[in-house]
């Protein structure tokens, strides 16, 4: 029997895309990379899908270590099981848009070098998959295709930069021959079909930011609002998107963008969010840099309005993200994005109904 290892797990999304990933490699078995202060709800998780995914019984098997250590925090006779490892999804990183840059860096460039340190060092080179991020593009103005990389582009925060300087080295390591798959994901959200997510982040802010507000929300005009797109996709569409896109021939070397193609504008998105909690919008024509200026600067700003400053940022965005890749590829799958105004009525439903969530990140 062959084996993945997976990076990741139990996070948002190695918890949905594990189950999918063995039922569609009923010869393979599971070995997660987890660290120790994750193994007790990594047990749990399994618990579940034994329950929910019978096909996953007896197929998982949970590792102690930590990608930021080097081989991966192994011991050597763990690490001599893995030998039989075909496939390495790695999915761990700091998806935090404030992440200090020390974390950042450990996490995600250090963590990306040591799994691919692992995967030279096996009998055979695996297949990696492995997930990126829109966000490589950084400040970019215009369309941000998917084969593009380093385009000059100055980045927003150290999660950008830090995910840039990691999808380097996986290219780096596949013009030396490593078979990979890179997957970038546009803005994380929940289920399209439950609303279901991990934690409150991203868009979530900005609908705390509404929810703060009276009958009437006054928003901040940080630019066109009918022009910047805000690029958000649901988590089943990416898990899907993956499994799919992993397994096709000819998607080694490939780079997808999961992203909606028709992302909804600023404005879209704003007047969505407002209906459905209730509000009637009044825009506020408002320099970005001084939006974030003030609440990264004035205490309790940003604890007072629910928003960090780094998020302006992204209603201010420049860029646009192709997904021509993707569309080509997942034709004729039955894998599509769901149009965000099918799902965004769920999304925040399941926030308001959910208030113990937070937006506390796995690190």
């Amino acid at each position: 029997m062959t084996a993945l290892l997976m990076t990741g797990f139990p996070g948002f999304l190695g918890s949905a895309l594990l189950p999918r990933l063995l039922a569609r490699r009923p010869q393979t078995r599971a070995v997660c990379l987890v660290q120790g202060r994750y193994l007790e709800s990594a047990v749990e998780r399994i618990r579940e899908l034994e329950v929910t995914d019978p096909q996953t019984t007896g197929r998982i098997e949970l590792v102690a270590g930590d990608v930021t250590l080097p081989g991966l925090g192994l011991s050597p006779e763990v690490r001599s099981s893995l030998d039989a490892v075909t496939e390495v999804w790695h999915l761990a990183a700091v998806y935090d848009l404030h992440v200090a840059h020390e974390l950042a860096r450990n996490v995600n460039v250090g963590g990306t070098a040591n799994v691919l340190e692992l995967c030279w060092s096996l009998p055979s080179p695996p297949r990696l998959q492995y997930v990126s991020t829109c966000y490589v593009s950084g400040t970019h103005e215009g369309e941000f295709s998917e084969d593009a990389l380093d385009q000059g582009q100055a980045f927003r925060n150290h999660y950008e930069a830090t995910k840039f300087t990691a999808e380097l080295l996986v290219r780096q390591a596949m013009h030396r021959g490593l078979p990979a798959t890179i997957y970038r994901p546009g803005i994380v959200v929940g289920d399209s079909e439950t609303g279901e997510t991990q934690k409150f982040d991203g868009p979530y802010f900005f609908a705390s930011f509404l929810q703060r507000q009276g009958p009437v929300a006054f928003v901040p005009r940080l630019a066109d609002p009918d022009r910047v797109r805000v690029y958000l996709v649901p988590r089943d569409f990416v898990v899907a998107a993956m499994d799919e896109l992993s397994v096709l021939e000819g998607s080694a070397g490939r780079t997808y963008a999961l992203a909606d193609p028709q992302a909804p504008t600023a404005r879209e998105l704003v007047d969505a969010f407002a209906d459905r909690l209730g509000k009637r919008v009044v825009w506020v024509p408002m320099f970005a840099g001084l939006a974030r200026t003030a609440i990264d600067t004035i205490p309790g700003v940003s604890r007072l309005l629910g928003l960090p400053g780094e998020l302006v940022d992204y209603f201010a965005s420049p860029t646009t993200y192709s997904t021509a890749n993707t569309r080509q590829d997942l034709a004729g799958t039955g894998v599509a994005c769901p149009a965000f105004s099918d799902y965004v009525d769920r999304l925040l439903d399941f926030m308001v109904e959910h208030p113990e969530i937070s937006s506390r990140a796995m690190v």
